[in-house]
């Protein structure tokens, strides 16, 4: 099921820029009726003031039916996006678990198979490997490349500086730790020997 997080995000974000545009017309029109009712404690017997402050005064009511309305409603849409998170989050979780479903399936053979039959043993247990690195794979997982290259800090992390006289400085003598990327962001950096002569 193809999902756009940024499109979802920037919907739920108009979404609420509005409903607070709203809140704030809102508390502008509370401050109003502030000034209403306080120019009607100076209001006289004057017929028109009288209609125009029964109005006002109706415009108020109006206007806090539809604050509380849109509190209700910001409430509801706040409520029901957290939820629509939760259901997509567990959604993810179900289609990954249902991708390696098969790979505990070749587990549970690899380990009913006969323990003299070594051989066999370590085939079965290099596929599931290859499959399951499939499956990451499949979901954006990328490996950091040590090998003959120059040391980066953004992908790699320096945890010893060997002489090597064959090589420049800072290019990899030794990966000891692979590192992964997922979709261009490093989520491991690769541990590194790095030459320093």
């Amino acid at each position: 099921m193809p999902f756009d997080k940024d499109k979802l995000k920037k919907k739920d974000e108009e979404k609420l820029e509005e409903m607070q545009r709203e809140i704030d017309e809102h508390e502008m029109s509370a401050d109003e009726s502030d000034n209403v009712e306080a120019a009607a404690d100076n209001v006289e017997d004057v017929p028109q003031e009288k209609d125009e402050l029964e109005q006002l005064k109706e415009k108020l009511a109006d206007d806090e039916e539809r604050y509380k309305r849109l509190q209700a409603d910001f409430e509801n849409f706040r409520r029901r996006t957290r939820q629509e998170k939760e259901e997509l989050s567990a959604l993810v979780v179900q289609n990954f678990i249902t991708e390696l479903l098969p790979m505990v399936d070749n587990f549970e053979r690899a380990l009913a198979a006969e323990a003299n039959d070594t051989a066999a043993f370590k085939q079965g247990v290099d596929m599931i490997f290859n499959q399951f690195m499939e499956v990451l794979k499949n979901r954006g997982l990328e490996k950091i490349e040590t090998k003959d290259a120059k040391f980066d800090p953004n992908y790699h992390q320096a945890v010893m500086r060997v002489e090597n006289p064959e090589l420049e400085d800072d290019t990899i003598a030794m990966e000891m730790q692979k590192g992964y990327m997922v979709k261009g962001k490093v989520i491991r950096p690769a541990m590194v020997q790095v030459v320093a002569n």
